[in-house]
């Protein structure tokens, strides 16, 4: 069974963690909150992908994925264990990799399992931990970070709409049981798209072009049912709902307590200035 967010441990926080930071705008909201804890910080920025102005003013480096070994051996010559990966990350093929040894060591580990994210990120998880490293959920560190459960804004799904809704939730789990991805839009019971690589924001774009005469589809983005909660959990921001609008969407549903939820209020504007609904709900309780 999923958890909530009631249900998702607190601790105490550490005072020095490492943050492995990728792209988007959430490395620097936890920059934030740890300047508000005074938690001191050590950025691992990725070439092409982590934002400049994360690492400003910041201890850090700036390195390749590929460079398993010396992301390691630098936070470890910082003496920091406790570490948080967090914003998105383009997936590279083996040729931009440039793997040193530590890196060709960690996918002779993986083998096929390299082919589903979710396995990809369990082993990541093993071989950190092996290496001495605690790794930590981002929403342990900002507050109110996790998806609300209910109405976020004025409008609510119509009837027909939860039809959708429901379909699009079994749909989902479904699919994130196998690995495949955590994003579904449908309209009146059909299944548009399924999210695969390329993410939400291009799934959404890409069902502009396939949707039917009827009222508009819906958004369902879940949280898979073996997911690591410190890792990758769904994101939704205002981007998102403004690409919703702009493509004819009714509105976006978010898994209560295992995703992330940013500027909930910009959500909410967004969504109500469009006549557009954005709903909280646990899978389990709605298929």
């Amino acid at each position: 069974m999923s958890a909530t967010s009631e249900e998702i441990e607190t601790e105490s926080y550490p005072e020095h963690i490492g943050i492995i930071a990728g792209g988007g705008g959430l490395p620097e909201r936890l920059l934030h909150a740890c300047e508000q804890k005074g938690i001191d910080v050590f950025v691992v920025a990725f070439e092409g992908q982590t934002d400049p102005l994360v690492v400003k003013g910041q201890k850090h480096i700036w390195t390749r994925l590929g460079a398993a070994g010396q992301i390691i051996n630098t936070l470890k010559s910082h003496e920091i264990y406790d570490i948080v990966l967090i914003g998105s990350l383009r997936r590279p093929s083996l040729s931009e990799l440039l793997p040193d040894l530590k890196t060709v060591e960690f996918f002779a580990k993986i083998g096929i399992k390299a082919l589903g994210d979710n396995d990809l990120l369990s082993i990541i998880r093993q071989t950190l931990e092996e290496e001495g490293f605690k790794i930590h959920g981002v929403h342990k560190f900002v507050d109110d970070l996790l998806a609300p459960f209910g109405l976020i804004g004025r409008y609510k799904p119509s009837k027909a709409d939860w039809i959708d809704i429901k379909r699009g939730l079994q749909i989902s789990q479904e699919l994130g049981a196998k690995d495949v991805g955590q994003s579904v839009i449908v309209q009146e019971g059909i299944v548009l798209g399924v999210e695969a690589v390329e993410g939400t924001d291009e799934l959404i774009q890409r069902c502009k072009h396939l949707k039917r005469k009827g009222r508009k589809g819906v958004l369902v983005k879940t949280c898979k049912p073996q997911q690591d909660h410190d890792f990758d959990l769904p994101t939704i921001g205002s981007e998102t709902i403004k690409h919703a609008y702009n493509n004819d969407l009714a509105g976006v549903v978010i898994h209560a307590g295992l995703s992330l939820l940013i500027d909930p209020q910009k959500v909410a504007e967004i969504a109500d200035h469009h006549k557009m609904f954005v709903i909280g709900v646990d899978p389990l309780k709605e298929i």
